[in-house]
């Protein structure tokens, strides 16, 4: 037991000493701030004659600092500055001990727009620089006139949530997903909670005299959406379970813009989206933000993706003409 107990002794030791002879330095180096950070912006298509761009409205953006970890670049119109920034994450590389990051950005606001670029880089130990930079694009559209006929039948037409068909609502990844994969709703899924979903009804009108469009959202029984942050339509509670709440629906104008969603050209998408205006009309579902993306559309069936107010979500609607 003695014999036991010296040699347990000795190891407490030689562990004592070994620790003894670490050298406690944790320090993280110099925490250094990220200098000389650049924003060069190319304005796809732009030449003496297009100043302004090819009217596609994309724009190539490097960002370059020294002593930079990563990126993160947000837009804003800057006729609306007083809009939150929304950042996102530039893909970075490092050349020569030179991070950089290069990411393509398509402005879908229609006719000539003036956006501010904000950069931030992130260097060691959280350590951060800003810049921003302006640059002013043109985006033109026009989409396929196959596309305004199905929408509207060239004059007016209402659409409704088709409750009959499985997959009519469904939620998967915003980005790296082109399908409902996190959950996709059965057939009449919703009746017994949430009618409202399938009595709410969407009219689309073109106006041919001003060549213009406008939808009406009409909710008779209220209209399903989250609360409080998630709404997208106002006068919603700041808080309670997803339902029908009750809304007096509205009518805005909307356009025909080039999808901004970044869904590749070989998904099937029509590549266009329904871009509401203002706050008092929605598709669906009242938790949505106001771009529309169509990814099929025929006289009787229209099949919808839009990124939700949670970040990170896709949502899908389809819908057939409600009468």
């Amino acid at each position: 037991m003695k014999n036991n107990f010296k040699y347990l002794s000795l190891s407490f030791l030689l562990i004592a000493s070994l620790v003894g002879c670490q050298n406690d330095d944790y320090s993280l180096g110099d925490l250094t701030t990220p200098t000389n950070l650049v924003i060069e912006t190319e304005v796809v298509g732009q030449n003496t004659e297009n100043p302004n761009g090819d009217g596609s409205g994309k724009v190539n953006i490097r960002v370059s600092a020294n002593d930079a970890l990563s990126f993160k670049i947000g837009y804003n119109d800057v006729a609306d500055l007083n809009a939150e920034v929304e950042f996102t994450s530039v893909p970075t590389t490092i050349l020569n001990s030179l991070p950089t990051g290069t990411v393509q950005k398509k402005f879908t606001s229609l006719g000539l727009h003036t956006y501010r670029i904000t950069v931030v880089a992130y260097g060691k130990g959280g350590t951060s620089t800003t810049a921003t930079a302006e640059v002013q694009v043109v985006s033109n559209f026009s989409p396929d006139p196959s596309i305004v006929t199905y929408l509207t039948n060239d004059a007016s037409k209402a659409w409704r949530v088709d409750k009959s068909v499985p997959g009519h609502f469904g939620v998967g990844p915003w980005i790296g997903a082109t399908s409902p994969i996190w959950w996709s709703a059965a057939i009449n899924e919703k009746v017994a909670c949430c009618n409202c979903f399938y009595t709410s009804t969407f009219t689309f009108t073109k106006v041919a005299s001003s060549n213009s469009f406008t939808i009406q959202s009409a909710t008779p029984d209220g209209a399903f959406t989250k609360t409080g942050s998630l709404a997208s339509i106002p006068g919603i509670p700041g808080s309670g379970d997803e339902g029908c709440y009750g809304y007096a629906g509205g009518t805005t104008a909307f356009s025909f813009i080039p999808s901004s969603t970044g869904i590749p050209l070989e998904t099937p998408s029509t590549q266009t989206s329904i871009l509401l205006s203002g706050s008092t009309t929605f598709i669906g579902y009242g938790s949505l933000q106001k771009e529309y993306e169509i990814m099929v559309i025929t006289p009787d069936y229209m099949y919808l993706r839009a990124q939700g107010t949670e970040t990170g979500n896709a949502w899908y609607l389809k819908l057939v003409p409600a009468n």
